[in-house]
């Protein structure tokens, strides 16, 4: 693949952990604004050269920070503006809310043992009280005085640990229509109780919101499985994928008449993944509830199904054993044989993947896939028709200052797995460390925006900054 080159062109500085980037047309303007969400709650938006707070919901998110050295991956995790927002003002968050602070549903550390059974098929009890927070997905509306007012709740969510939550959560498909919620498999590592291959759990799934149909439900019941929820709420949902550990969102292609899809899925120990897809066969959530009554399987022709927690990647999922005298003797063993045995016709492979540790020298160790993003403009044209992706931190992450890293693959004609190329950039962040913490485009595809943040730590306020990535 070609070696490209590229400049960050600074926007904005001195924000906080810059989590969604994406461009809308507010009504009555006649150019696109560029719109920041962060993961604290403010909202922020740039016109004609000026920045200015579209929304500040800073008292509505959980604390964050306040254990775990200052890292959270709660907050505000999700944007969307309705295709008509430009004539209908409506658009939709995704976050956590605020004082709704559990024990988290285990007491200690996760990790799976194939020695012992009982680590293997851990179920998740007491729920209401064994629980980390609550997640909420909103509809907001645009007031003819500009001033976003909320008018309706359509999904809460309890969520097991704090962690693995999904970020750039909120998409609008352009082929349905409809809004589209991506969810992490609730977090703790090695996903202790396999939510992400239960057909009935919220956790680990890629899910279709049909948001024209009114619920009439004004605080819908706080829930964890589809079988909790009223039947009305039901019904607006259908579930595209499963098997998802952690995603920085998915994101659409057009591609002649039809779209590509592409979904990031964040690595446990050993590789991070980006998949992609065409064709799928969504399935209502009411079959999936009808069908748990029956204890049969539904129909999952066109359901898609990344593998996760058999699979991680293109490979079993796989924990360390550890050889402290020598750590190139460590030792890889399949942490869930029967379920990567389960799962190996069923689970889609790969477009692409890249590893914690790659000796090559044209290659990086990656640490987190944080963003996912196709490219269609002309101004940088070695990456047109590529996609472009984003990782936190280059390995090793012990050398200060930290760097992310950028990169991109394309879709090959056969489907088989494809190659990656760093994009290499000669900005100077001088000793100031570098996370990649988004990656976001305008609505054509055909600019890049990257947030970049100089602490992992929420606590550490306006290191954040924001770039559009330029030739």
């Amino acid at each position: 693949m070609k070696k490209v080159k590229i400049r960050l062109q600074p926007i904005v500085s001195k924000i906080n952990l810059p989590t969604v980037l994406k461009t809308a047309m507010l009504p009555r303007d006649s150019t696109e604004s560029l719109f920041i969400a962060t993961q604290v709650g403010e909202i922020f938006y740039i016109g004609n050269g000026a920045i200015s707070t579209f929304l500040d919901i800073r008292s509505r998110i959980i604390k964050l920070g306040a254990s775990r050295g200052g890292y959270d991956e709660r907050g505000l995790l999700g944007l969307a503006f309705h295709p008509q927002f430009y004539y209908n003002g409506l658009f939709y968050l995704h976050y956590s809310v605020a004082e709704t602070q559990g024990p988290g549903a285990l007491s200690k550390h996760f990790s799976p043992n194939p020695c012992d059974p009982a680590t293997l098929n851990l179920k998740w009890i007491n729920r209401e009280t064994q629980y980390d927070h609550i997640d909420t997905v909103e509809e907001w509306i645009v007031q003819s005085n500009r001033q976003p007012q909320k008018r309706r709740t359509l999904l809460n969510v309890r969520r097991p640990f704090f962690n693995h939550n999904g970020v750039n959560s909120l998409n609008f498909s352009p082929e349905t229509g409809k809004l589209v919620l991506t969810t992490g498999d609730g977090g703790a590592g090695y996903d202790p109780f396999n939510l992400s291959q239960n057909n009935m759990e919220i956790a680990g799934k890629i899910i279709e919101i049909d948001i024209v149909k009114n619920t009439f439900i004004d605080n819908p019941p706080v829930v964890t499985r589809f079988d909790e929820l009223p039947v009305s709420i039901q019904e607006t949902l259908t579930v595209i994928a499963k098997g998802v550990r952690n995603i920085p969102g998915i994101q659409f292609q057009r591609f002649y008449n039809q779209y590509i899809k592409y979904v990031g899925n964040v690595g446990q120990d050993l590789v991070e993944s980006i998949f992609t897809f065409v064709y799928y066969k969504p399935i209502p959530v009411t079959q999936l509830v009808q069908t748990a009554l029956r204890n049969t399987e539904p129909d999952q022709e066109g359901f898609i199904n990344f593998g996760w927690r058999g699979w991680e990647g293109a490979f079993p999922t796989s924990i360390i054993t550890s050889c402290s005298g020598n750590p190139d003797l460590d030792e890889k063993t399949i942490a869930y044989y029967d379920e990567a045995v389960k799962t190996s016709v069923r689970r889609l492979p790969p477009l692409t993947s890249y590893y914690h540790k790659d000796p090559r020298p044209d290659k990086f160790g990656g640490t987190s896939l944080t963003g996912v993003q196709p490219y269609l403009g002309n101004a940088i044209p070695n990456l047109t028709g590529s996609v472009v992706f984003t990782d936190l931190a280059r390995r090793p992450e012990s050398q200060p200052p930290v760097r992310g890293v950028l990169a991109y693959t394309r879709v090959r004609i056969d489907g088989k797995l494809n190659d990656f190329s760093v994009i290499e950039t000669d900005y100077n962040f001088g000793p100031q460390s570098a996370y990649y913490v988004s990656l976001g485009t305008n609505l054509d595809q055909t600019r890049l925006y990257l947030g970049v943040n100089g602490s992992m730590k929420v606590t550490d306020f306006n290191q954040g900054s924001v770039f559009e990535i330029v030739t």
